[in-house]
């Protein structure tokens, strides 16, 4: 979508009989949500279903497609989407398809490490923020030069493991043994790779069995844009650029400069450049033998954090270990939060511990990094009690209170509809020591009295401890 597609021009090309169909309450506020991209074309029945629209339905969708194009990896629940972005900063708009982190193994390996690895990358799963974080793909290597031995260790993989596949092999002949794998091809795989020596190969099986496709000209631009636009004169659409992910001294700064060059250049809708970035930081280990395995790690872990920021849609990764990994899926879910909405849980009121009616009633907001922080510190202390999470819309207490969205009334609104009052036998609440000016309107509003509490979460064992005493 371009950056200077107004609300007015998308306006024109709706019904502009404000039906409602799409759950919206008239045409405008459609408009906006398309602007944004919470809504898509499709979610207008009137201009999908009538041929009076067919037109308008056609520029609408051409108008609002993202520079970047959006490609999809495998089938079902677990389908991955990559690319789809229409800013070079996020702060300008937001990314919208996070990078998706691809763990490799090979068909060297034996058949239980293989088992092992899928496993371990299919159950990885990490709750931060409310958010579940986890492992994307896995991307199979032909390392064996063998095509019967690769396509044997896709046929493993695909059945011990759901998540989508990266076919790994310069080789014409191994791709397509892969492909021919019974359930292979219905799930989409990523092709890797079309280079200059196989391109035709390679892009014939992309035709023949519809899955998307990297093309891969390591550290030469100009070769990646000519690939690229031989296999869109082909009719592919689905394709993945690989410019090369060299790592080694100040190489390290060509991959990045290059990164960031495509994605301008495709941002600006340049010939055969607007396709999603893949990068491949476990290529430490292919000059690591001597070297330190917990040492190339950490490397692998710090580089492809760098790939990450600088605009990888998809990166393969060797290492498995936590303190690895978790680096890097966190960087992701920092630099793929939409900055237009703080990331927030419901609120209302939450029961930690065994609870009863002379327990403590605490106030937080429902901003998720302070309710979590919260919650984690009430638990490690001990304390049971009820939690009221007022409905700050996505702020942190200070700045809550600051801009007037952290106030008395949202206070008694979630008081309200939890119907604490009736279960308790005080009416006192224990609020953050940085709302401490709050607490006349709170119990103004309440009719609770009011006690201020720390100023940091991790003092409230002992605040309760010294302060909270019998029921008046």
């Amino acid at each position: 979508m371009s950056e200077k597609l107004g609300l007015l021009s998308i306006y024109k090309l709706l019904p502009q009989t404000n039906c409602g169909q799409c759950g919206e309450a008239n045409c405008m506020a459609f408009a906006s949500r398309l602007l944004e991209r919470s809504k898509l074309p499709e979610d207008c029945p009137p201009l999908v279903k009538q041929p009076k629209y067919k037109k308008n339905y056609e520029k609408l969708a051409a108008m609002i497609a993202p520079p970047i194009r959006e490609v999809k990896i495998g089938s079902g629940e677990r389908t991955v989407k990559i690319g789809g972005e229409e800013v070079l900063y996020r702060h300008q708009l937001s990314y919208h398809n996070q990078t998706a982190i691809a763990i490799d193994v090979s068909d060297n390996m034996t058949a239980e490490e293989i088992r092992s690895r899928c496993a371990a990358t299919e159950k990885f799963s990490m709750i931060k923020m409310g958010q579940q974080m986890r492992l994307d793909m896995i991307a199979v290597r032909a390392a064996s030069g063998e095509p019967e031995r690769f396509a044997s260790t896709v046929k493993l993989v695909n059945e011990v493991c759901s998540l989508p596949l990266m076919l790994c092999s310069t080789d014409p002949a191994s791709l397509k043994a892969a492909l021919e794998v019974q359930g292979v091809s219905e799930k989409r795989p990523l092709l890797y790779a079309a280079t200059k020596d196989n391109w035709k190969e390679v892009g014939e099986l992309a035709q023949r069995y519809i899955c998307p496709v990297v093309v891969s000209s390591p550290n030469n631009l100009d070769g990646l844009v000519s690939l690229a636009s031989t296999l869109e004169s082909m009719g592919l659409k689905d394709i993945v650029l690989d410019p090369g992910t060299l790592v080694e001294g100040s190489l390290l700064k060509e991959t990045i400069n290059n990164l960031v060059m495509l994605r301008r250049s495709g941002l600006l809708k340049e010939k055969a450049l607007g396709y999603p970035l893949l990068c491949i930081p476990a290529v430490v280990w292919a000059t690591a033998e001597k070297a330190d395995p917990v040492v190339t790690a950490y490397r692998e872990s710090y580089i492809a954090s760098l790939l990450v920021n600088r605009y990888a849609d998809i990166i393969v990764m060797h290492s498995l270990d936590i303190w690895a990994v978790l680096p890097v899926v966190t960087l992701r879910q920092a630099v793929y939060t939409d900055p237009r909405k703080p990331v927030s849980v419901e609120s209302g009121v939450r029961e930690i511990g065994t609870v009863d009616e002379s327990s403590p009633v605490l106030v937080t907001t429902n901003f998720a990094l302070t309710y979590y922080t919260v919650v984690n510190d009430i638990e490690a202390s001990g304390v049971n009690c009820y939690l009221i999470v007022a409905d700050s819309e996505g702020l942190a207490v200070e700045v809550g209170v600051a801009g007037g969205q952290f106030n008395a009334t949202k206070i008694n609104d979630a008081l309200g509809v939890s119907n604490l009052a009736g279960k308790m036998n005080h009416k006192r609440m224990v609020i953050p020591g940085r709302a401490a000016r709050l607490k006349g309107d709170i119990e103004d509003t309440t009719g609770w009295e009011a006690m201020i509490g720390p100023q940091d979460s991790s003092e409230i064992g002992g605040f309760i401890k010294k302060h909270w005493d019998a029921p008046k």
